[in-house]
């Protein structure tokens, strides 16, 4: 008689085996695989579509800056103020400005219109103060003046000065039409030698 070998009834467990997914945890698994790829793909994507735009539109800003042949209407930027000191004050209106640059020397072209209190925080802005400005004087010279188209005509109440610094800190010619005291218009002409 031979032994008999004791049979198990059922499979043993396989270790490392899953019992089957049920169908809403295989959807759920996808969605979240998903979003996960839409995220990591997207969000770059999103990221250099925003930049491309803001490169364009600084190169356009930039192209018509280089092709300006007078005054361009607003404020110049805030680099362009730093390096020339020309610190327009906020509320001006009727601004406007023009560069101009070559191997001797780069100038900026500014005219605003401000208030009385506007002028001296500008006058101090740049260095000097409204006392320095001499009555029935144009500091512009005429052919700064032709490059942009700007008159100073008789019978206005003018006042200009220059604030000479060392170089290379610019050289700010500074014109006032102060013919309406409280809404003065101001014209500069600053230069600086690159």
């Amino acid at each position: 008689m031979t032994a008999a070998v004791p049979r198990q009834s059922s499979p043993p467990d396989e270790p490392g085996r899953k019992p089957p997914e049920d169908r809403r945890h295989v959807v759920r698994r996808r969605i979240i695989t998903l979003l996960i790829i839409l995220l990591l793909v997207g969000v770059p994507a999103g990221y250099l579509l925003i930049s491309a735009e803001q490169s364009r539109q600084s190169g356009r800003d930039k192209e018509k800056e280089a092709a300006a042949t007078g005054l361009l209407p607003g404020r110049p930027s805030t680099v362009q103020r730093s390096i020339y000191d020309v610190p327009v004050p906020a509320g001006s209106t009727s601004t406007g400005y023009y560069e101009t640059s070559n191997w001797k020397v780069s100038r900026l072209y500014t005219q605003f219109r401000t208030s009385a209190a506007g002028l001296d925080q500008f006058m101090k802005g740049v260095g000097t103060s409204t006392s320095a400005l001499e009555a029935g004087k144009v500091t512009i010279s005429a052919s700064d003046a032709k490059v942009v188209g700007w008159t100073f005509p008789e019978g206005r109440k003018w006042a200009g000065t220059t604030f000479t610094q060392k170089d290379p800190q610019p050289t700010v010619n500074i014109t006032v039409d102060l013919t309406n005291p409280s809404s003065p218009m101001v014209y500069v002409v600053s230069a600086t030698k690159p």
